[in-house]
């Protein structure tokens, strides 16, 4: 049986100012190449993750300076 693993955004620890000061654009969300991180209320909010279209790179948790994206598994 294979798992899927995807992308999940702890919203207590992320924080798109503390990200860019200056603009409010995640750091996860700017580095996603298959742009299921965003942020769809614009700049300064929370991202969300499309996690059915996932793909499992892991370049947002490397790029969260809050560790706020981690990694979730589905049976």
């Amino acid at each position: 049986m294979s798992r899927k693993s995807f992308a999940f955004v702890d919203y207590g620890k992320c924080d798109p100012k503390g990200c860019s000061p200056k603009n409010g654009v995640c750091a996860s969300a700017s580095v996603c190449a298959f742009k299921v991180l965003k942020q769809i209320d614009g700049r300064f909010e929370q991202p969300m993750v499309f996690q059915d279209m996932c793909m499992g790179c892991w370049d947002c948790m490397e790029a969260c300076p809050f560790k706020a994206v981690q990694q979730m598994h589905l049976l």
